[in-house]
């Protein structure tokens, strides 16, 4: 723990153990996050090239030759911005492709884990494996819409995803946990090529429970990309002939058009505000392939980041051990005191309106907007990150006092009984804000 003034430097007002290193789960974010945003700048756009290959006929609009897309680590790519880039594609004149659209994730190396190598759950969005060309972060939406008439909660998805069902029974009960009354059960045999696997859940929906909509990673991530564009094609009035697949994009020749993407500073914030553990790593191996590597991997992102922590605040070898951006790992540890540091110094950096604007605000949005009630008097005058693992709960961020004045504060719980030290963390953070 460590809480004291903004001023690098500056005497603590409280600290406990501060230099013994703790895995600081979401708390990496602050690094990653600030690493990207002086690297880079807030203005900073990703670009996804497209080419139009091939011959297009004005007048009926069909393209005799392919659509090409490379991944250039844009993590926004969600609905949306898919949509709005395929409608641009018609913008060109494209209405009908007689071939393929051809997409190109090379940028990054093929990446052999899997959603289920952290915590056992790759139905988890957060758990999703970084790509190039991310799309929609290979995820979709479980609607659950409850009937007491008929004693059964319906179920659709926002995505043309199959489902083994269309219903589970709607049963009495209290809301502690909805999710654990419904079970998860993929179905392991292959899928037919650009299909996807059919999803079951077993179990029951509280009736308390009410309306509900469950973010869930898509059982085939290898052949979404194939799936989504395909079927955003054809709900725009677009026509294909060929099929979606994997290719090389025609880097010797200038791209047609290239989609832009919101800027840095709005992906740091949806970064933060979210605790979004995909955007972090995709965000970090952006910054490898900035440095003019490619493909880059997992490790020289790793790499990248850690080099840059110590030029910047003089962070030694065997001072700190650094392994996954977004956090959502066993190996990581910071002290308490490093992290102050961090945001000491990330105060007087030219970037620290966007750094600390993308943290949650304490009681009103983000990771902090639930129950804000046991905030109290500190509601929107924090800015803060928070980070939980599996035996871990931690607390970083600025904090205005009573009194105007500004604190930073950094909180560490690593024990197996951690889960329930929120009351301590919410306690420091009442201290803090009465100078």
């Amino acid at each position: 723990m460590w809480i004291g003034p903004l001023e690098v430097g500056s005497p603590q007002r409280l600290s406990w153990r501060e230099h013994e290193p703790h895995n600081p789960a979401s708390l990496a974010k602050l690094a990653t996050t600030w690493a990207a945003l002086e690297q880079l700048g807030p203005a900073w756009h990703w670009r996804t090239p497209v080419w139009i290959q091939g011959k297009l006929d004005p007048q009926s609009g069909e393209l005799h030759g392919d659509v090409v897309l490379a991944g250039r680590g844009d993590p926004s790519l969600v609905l949306e911005h898919l949509w709005l880039l395929l409608r641009r594609l018609q913008q060109q004149g494209v209405r009908s492709v007689q071939g393929d659209f051809v997409l190109d994730n090379r940028a990054f190396e093929p990446d052999l884990a899997t959603a289920a190598d952290f915590d056992g759950e790759p139905w988890r969005p957060g758990n999703v494996r970084p790509d190039a060309l991310l799309f929609n972060f290979k995820s979709w939406t479980l609607h659950i819409q409850p009937d007491p008439a008929r004693q059964v909660a319906w179920l659709s998805t926002d995505l043309p995803m199959p489902l083994s069902q269309d219903r589970v029974p709607l049963r009495a009960g209290a809301c502690s946990d909805p999710r654990g009354t419904l079970r998860l059960n993929w179905r392991t045999q292959p899928p037919r090529p650009a299909e996807a696997t059919p999803m079951r859940l077993d179990g029951h929906w509280p009736s308390a429970c009410g309306e509900h909509l469950w973010p869930l990673a898509d059982p085939d991530p290898n052949t979404y990309n194939h799936r989504l564009l395909a079927a955003l094609w054809r709900e725009l009035g677009g026509r294909l002939k060929g099929r979606v697949r994997d290719g090389w994009a025609p880097v010797a020749q200038a791209p047609t058009f290239e989609w832009s993407s919101p800027s840095l500073a709005e992906v740091v914030r949806d970064v933060n505000k979210h605790s979004n553990n995909l955007m972090a790593e995709q965000l970090a191996l952006t910054l490898a392939l900035q440095s003019g590597l490619e493909p880059v991997g997992v490790e020289a992102a790793r790499s990248s980041l850690q080099r840059w922590l110590q030029r910047r605040l003089g962070w030694k070898d065997g001072d700190f051990v650094w392994d996954r951006a977004s956090g959502l790992s066993r190996h990581t540890r910071l002290s308490a005191r490093q992290l102050a540091e961090l945001l000491q110094v990330a105060w007087t950096s030219p970037v620290m309106p966007e750094f600390v604007a993308s943290l949650p605000r304490a009681g009103e949005d983000g990771t902090l907007a639930r129950d804000p009630a046991r905030f109290g008097a500190v509601i929107g005058r924090a800015h803060l990150k928070t980070g939980s693992l599996r035996d871990v709960q931690a607390m970083a961020g600025y904090v205005q006092g009573r009194s105007g004045r500004r604190y930073v504060l950094v909180a560490l719980l690593q024990h197996p009984q951690a889960g329930q030290g929120q009351p301590v963390l919410e306690a420091l953070l009442r201290w803090t804000y009465e100078d």
